[in-house]
This record gives C-alpha cells, structure tokens and sequence, in this order.
C-alpha cells in the first residue's frame, strides 16, 4: 500500500519546497547600489564587460540618486568602449557630460567621448564626418578643461586629424591637376592654405598652387605664387622644381614684355568646386 502512495508523495514533497523556494526569493530585500556596483565592478575587472554593463545601468536605474550612480553611468560608457561599440560608449559619456553636472567623471567623459568619434574616424579617402566630430569634441574638452593634464594629447589628437583633412583636399587638387581641371585644383589648394595652413600638406599645396597657375596661363600670379613660396620654405625638397618653374616663368613674361595674357587656356577644364 505504501509504495502505490510513494509517487504522490515526493511530488507533493517538492512541490513544497519548491513553493517554500519561491517565497523565500520574494520575501528576499533587493540588493543595495552598493552591491549591485561590486558585483558590477568585479565584472568590469574580470573582463566581463557586457554583463557589467548590465549591472551598472540596473544601478543607474533603480537607484538613480545614489552617490554611485555616476560611477556606474560613467563606467558603462567604459564598458562599451573596450567593447568597441564607440557610438553607444559616446553615447553613454555624453550622458554623463549633460544629465550629471556635479560628477567627478565629467572632464575624463569629455575626453572619452571625443576619443570615441576619434576611434570612428575612417581613411582620408573616405567620408570624415566622425574626424570633424571628433575634432569639435576635443576642442571643447580643451575649453572646458584648459588646465587638465589631458589636453596636449587632446591637442596632438587634433592635430593629426587635421592632417588627415588636409591630405584628403590636397589629393583632391592632385587629382583634378591629372584630369588638368586647374582652376578646381587652385582651389583644393587654397583650402588647403588656409584651413590647414600648419600641416604638412600646406607645403606642397603652395607649390602645386603656383604649378596651377602656371597651367593655366596666369604667369603673373603663378611667379608671384612660387617667390613666395621660395620665401617661406627655403629647405623645401621642391625648391629645384619651384625654381625651375619660377625660371620658365620669368623667360615667358620677358619674351611677352609683360603683356596681359588670356585668364583662361582654351584646354583648362576648370570647375568651380572641389572634390566631394
């Protein structure tokens, strides 16, 4: 008779104490921001970085007003980041930045979030909207932060994205010399002087200028041009090619006495703008 019974009985036993389980986890306190950040941490440190995310934004959520919470908004933006998902990581700082005034984080936010758009930043020869973002996010870290130990590496970020800038307008006006459109090269090269007059390309954007010039007949300007630019970088590994340039120029403007001479060459395809 006992054993019939036996079945019924262990199922109705763990029924219970699964019952008593159940009770037990909802008669359970909710974990304190205290310990949801170390567990949270811990999971930072051993790498874990996605589920430490969760952690922390569980923190930031139901204990908003917690003197951790800026920790944790502060470290999920970290989270992403050395998951390289730079857009949320960005995202995450800049919640920091505007939702959290007073936190100590903010300066070290600024200056992730900027690293962000910098990790983002794609090849010159391609699209450079993140390099401009990252560009105006640096220059803001510097502003807000002027004194910050950060800012010559903010500075040299800046910097070298501006070369890349540079190197993307100046291949435009190599470009647009091959197909001989000069007068959109001339303007490649402008920009180049006068956007990016400190980077390396600003040197032979000068010369190119000049070489342009030439092209399309405009002796006066292109001599001028080439002078100065002899003038300012007289060291310059172009200088033969400048002065040999500048050479040619001076015997045509001697053998034409100076006359005026056409602006424009019937075979210079110029284009109003530069390269998209």
């Amino acid at each position: 008779m006992l054993t019939g019974k036996l079945p019924r009985f262990a199922v109705l036993l763990a029924f219970l104490v699964l019952s008593a389980g159940c009770s037990q986890d909802e008669a359970a306190p909710p974990r304190s921001a205290e310990a949801i950040f170390e567990h949270g941490r811990q999971l930072y440190e051993e790498e874990e970085y996605q589920e430490a995310y969760e952690e922390f934004r569980l923190l930031t959520l139901q204990y908003p007003g917690s003197a951790l919470a800026d920790d944790a908004q502060f470290l999920m933006g970290e989270a992403k980041f050395k998951r390289g998902e730079y857009i949320l990581a960005a995202y995450e700082y800049d919640v920091v930045v505007k939702s959290m005034p007073t936190s100590e984080f903010i300066p070290e936010a600024r200056y992730k979030k900027a690293l962000c758009h910098y990790e983002l930043s794609r090849p010159y020869y391609l699209e450079q909207e993140e390099t401009k973002k990252a560009i105006d996010q640096f220059q803001a870290f510097i502003e807000y932060h002027p004194t910050d130990p950060r800012v010559s590496e903010a500075e040299a970020k800046i910097a070298e994205l501006n070369t890349k800038l540079a190197r993307k307008e100046y291949e435009s006006g190599i470009i647009y010399m091959k197909m001989e459109y000069y007068r959109a090269a001339g303007v490649s090269f402008d920009y180049v002087l006068e956007k990016y007059h400190d980077s390396p390309y600003a040197e032979p954007a000068y010369f190119k200028k000049g070489e342009a010039l030439y092209y399309r007949k405009r002796y006066r300007e292109a001599r001028d041009v080439l002078r100065g630019f002899l003038e300012r970088y007289p060291q310059s590994d172009l200088r033969p090619q400048a002065e040999s340039l500048l050479k040619e120029i001076e015997n045509i403007l001697n053998n034409i006495g100076l006359t005026p001479v056409p602006t424009l060459s019937g075979t210079d395809r110029s284009l109003g703008g530069r390269l998209p």
